[in-house]
């Protein structure tokens, strides 16, 4: 995914404030390409606080109703994909305090080197099925290592290599200095090779392949709460 650099940030915002006007303007088709062009980023990052496929897709889908209802409120002050981020967060973050009322979590709520993006090819249906079942065995592992962060690190992890954002939009975003960004993330990726290099060893990855058929379905789902029927 590519990533914005400063020299990019003012058309992305212009496009960003074109987008809102219009979804403001109850355009169909501008509510459809805003969900289309976050949806990944937000469901990893719900995905990386709830540790639930189900329950993230639920969480974006509440988070884009709040943002779309308040829509008016957004200045242009940061991108689209990072005021929305917030949102899908902190929705998250509520889903997981109701869920485990019990559990302190001082450590989440604190999560307010440049790393490379790690890529392992996907399959296409051409190729050997004993092939995709073990690049499926892999990503799952990756998965899974991923969830058993601590939750202080899984979010900057999830954000600068799953997602591929930078350390500055990371650091805007979860609110943390962008030297404590670069130390979790350090501490993350070694927390996750350590595991992984128990299991498989060292692997080329793409973790949490975000399906097309999920951003279909989770796009189609926020139309229709919004009144936008086929």
């Amino acid at each position: 995914m590519a990533q914005h650099g400063l020299k990019q940030a003012a058309p992305a915002v212009s496009d960003d404030a074109e987008l809102a006007g219009r979804a403001l303007a109850r355009d169909a088709g501008a509510f459809r390409a805003i969900m289309q062009r976050h949806n990944r980023r937000l469901y990893r990052i719900a995905r990386a606080i709830l540790r639930n496929n189900n329950d993230a897709e639920d969480a974006v889908q509440d988070a884009y109703l709040s943002a779309f209802t308040n829509l008016a409120t957004y200045r242009g002050e940061s991108t689209l994909a990072t005021w929305l981020s917030r949102i899908v967060m902190n929705e998250a973050l509520g889903r997981l305090r109701r869920r485990r009322p019990t559990v302190d979590l001082a450590a989440l709520e604190s999560v307010r080197s440049e790393a490379e993006i790690i890529r392992f090819p996907l399959s296409t249906p051409s190729d050997d099925p004993e092939r995709t079942t073990a690049q499926r065995q892999i990503l799952q592992l990756v998965e899974r290592a991923t969830d058993n962060l601590p939750a202080v690190f899984r979010l900057v992890f999830v954000t600068r290599v799953i997602e591929g954002m930078s350390v500055e939009e990371t650091s805007e975003l979860l609110g943390i200095k962008p030297e404590t960004v670069k130390t979790r993330l350090h501490r993350a990726r070694q927390l996750v090779r350590d595991q992984l290099d128990k299991q498989i060893g060292p692997v080329l990855m793409d973790a949490f392949p975000f399906a097309g058929r999920r951003c279909e379905r989770m796009t189609e789902a926020v139309m229709a709460r919004l009144g936008f029927a086929e």
